[in-house]
């Protein structure tokens, strides 16, 4: 099992993460008030997304599907920005952080073995261009469809602290948090 984690967090590294670590799911700390930042669409996703609340469902079932896992690959993604106030590079790093979690996520699901594996990502579900949701239609690739760590109800400033990343990467970056959850 040890190889394995180790694997993991190798691979993840080599797929451009800048910070990997194998993380415990009892030791994550859950708070609920993440979700009333959603409620208040902190983030312009509120009721627009199948993967955002409240479509993505009750925190309390969320939290109780994250903990039917044990471990998980939690990993950050880094980006260059000209300054604190640069929302174009915040954005252009996010879109870079979905394509490194893209490519993160498919390679587990290639190369390992196990026998459930569930993706969180930071922010809403960007799969698609614009979200079945909208329309009042079924998500189009619920194979795809990943919810934010955040939305899942975990803190995750304490889990990257806890995991020994860094919460903030230096002066003019923005940082991104992915965690897949898997068993074995």
């Amino acid at each position: 099992m040890e190889t394995v984690f180790n694997n993991l967090v190798k691979d993840a590294k080599a797929l451009n993460a800048a910070h990997a670590t194998i993380t415990e799911v009892a030791e994550i700390k859950f708070n609920e008030d993440f979700r009333e930042l959603c409620e208040q669409n902190s983030c312009g996703s509120y009721n627009k997304n199948w993967m955002c609340p409240p479509a993505v469902g009750s925190i309390s079932d969320l939290k109780e599907r994250v903990l039917g896992f044990k471990q998980g690959l939690l990993f950050q993604t880094v980006h260059p920005i000209e300054d604190s106030f640069d929302w174009e590079g915040m954005l252009e790093g996010k879109v870079n952080h979905e394509k490194i979690f893209r490519k993160i996520h498919e390679y587990i699901e290639n190369n390992y073995t196990f026998t459930a594996v569930l993706p969180l990502n930071a922010g809403p579900c960007m799969y698609c261009v614009k979200c079945a949701y909208l329309e009042g239609e079924e998500c189009h690739f619920p194979d795809k469809a990943v919810s934010s760590v955040e939305a899942n109800g975990i803190d995750v400033m304490a889990l990257v602290k806890a995991s020994g990343i860094p919460y903030k990467n230096g002066e003019n970056t923005v940082s991104y948090v992915a965690l897949i959850l898997f068993k074995l």
